[in-house]
């Protein structure tokens, strides 16, 4: 039997009133023990790309894949399902995050004056998000904390949006643009400024592998770096010095993916990524011919040995 309309109004209005009644039952504040939870699982959220990147940079530097795979790059690919470029974007978004983290700080009692209180601010305003601080990777390390302040202050002193972000880095940009003057397989220089990743790796030599708009994909014989411009020295090289020294890292990198080098070995091959020239010594011939010798499993038949080398007998 149909309702009739009064009927189905007269029902609704019941239901109506029930949710009134439901909306204003109290709900328990938070103890202050469950809001200090609720600030600390919000900041693992908000930090998630930068822990994210904390994490692929200690596994590969200290190569703990190294027990399943031979690169850092096709270790991310089989467990993470990483392009090739992906780890070193996130790598590069935790690194400018402790840029700023460095950095911002000592804006603070500017922007706190600025907006008339010196109680206003007590901690930077930092991202939360990666797609804030890729637009950052853009910028040398120095303008980084600058860009993100001046962000901030166009948000109304909140986080900014990527988009605010990308927009100051742009008018940065606009004023001081180069472009990236580097080609793939050019053997350059590393410039460690104040960059943390690439401490003690100054001076040493390494092969561009990939260009991108605004930096550079090295490879060293035991690493790879996503570096800018400014980190980069080139060696000028001739195309067949290139070839040369990509030979000898290829070699290099042979001998340091074996996992069993003693401090001796790696002395030697720390000292041939220092090279100042596009050829080895007779002598760094001969060490690196004994290396390959005693390391290498593939056999010695195969190896390119200087015409006078002299096979010495190794007690064991």
């Amino acid at each position: 039997m149909a309702r009739s309309k009064k009927q189905w109004r007269k029902r609704r209005k019941s239901a109506s009133s029930t949710s009134s009644e439901l909306a204003v039952i109290p709900i328990a504040p938070l103890t202050v023990s469950e809001e200090s939870d609720r600030n600390s699982l919000e900041r693992k959220v908000e930090r998630a790309f930068y822990e994210a990147g904390m994490a692929l940079m200690e596994l590969r530097d200290r190569r703990l894949y190294r027990s399943t795979h031979n690169t850092f790059e096709e270790y991310c690919r089989d467990r993470f399902d990483y392009t090739r470029r992906r780890p070193y974007q996130l790598i590069e978004a935790a690194q400018i995050y402790d840029n700023l983290i460095e950095k911002c700080a000592k804006f603070l009692h500017i922007r706190a004056s600025h907006l008339g209180s010196p109680q206003v601010l007590d901690m930077p305003v930092l991202p939360t998000k990666e797609g804030q601080v890729q637009p950052l990777s853009q910028l040398e390390r120095e303008s980084q904390p600058l860009a993100w302040e001046t962000a901030v202050e166009e948000a109304g002193g909140k986080v900014p949006t990527g988009r605010i972000v990308k927009n100051v880095v742009r008018r940065i940009k606009d004023e001081t643009s180069a472009p990236v003057p580097f080609r793939v397989g050019e053997v350059c220089q590393i410039m460690a400024k104040d960059n943390p990743e690439l401490r003690g790796k100054s001076g040493c030599w390494c092969i561009v592998s990939e260009v991108y708009e605004f930096s550079c994909l090295v490879s060293t014989w035991n690493s790879e770096y996503l570096l800018r411009p400014e980190n980069l020295k080139s060696l000028r090289y001739s195309t067949d010095e290139c070839k040369q020294m990509e030979n000898l890292g290829v070699r290099m990198t042979e001998l340091y993916e074996t996992g069993k080098l003693d401090e001796a070995a790696l002395w030697v091959l720390n000292g041939l990524a220092k090279l100042k020239t596009p050829y080895l010594t007779l002598l760094e011939s001969k060490l690196l011919a004994l290396l390959e010798l005693e390391y290498l499993t593939n056999g010695s038949d195969n190896l390119n040995y200087p015409p006078d080398f002299e096979f010495l007998q190794v007690d064991r």
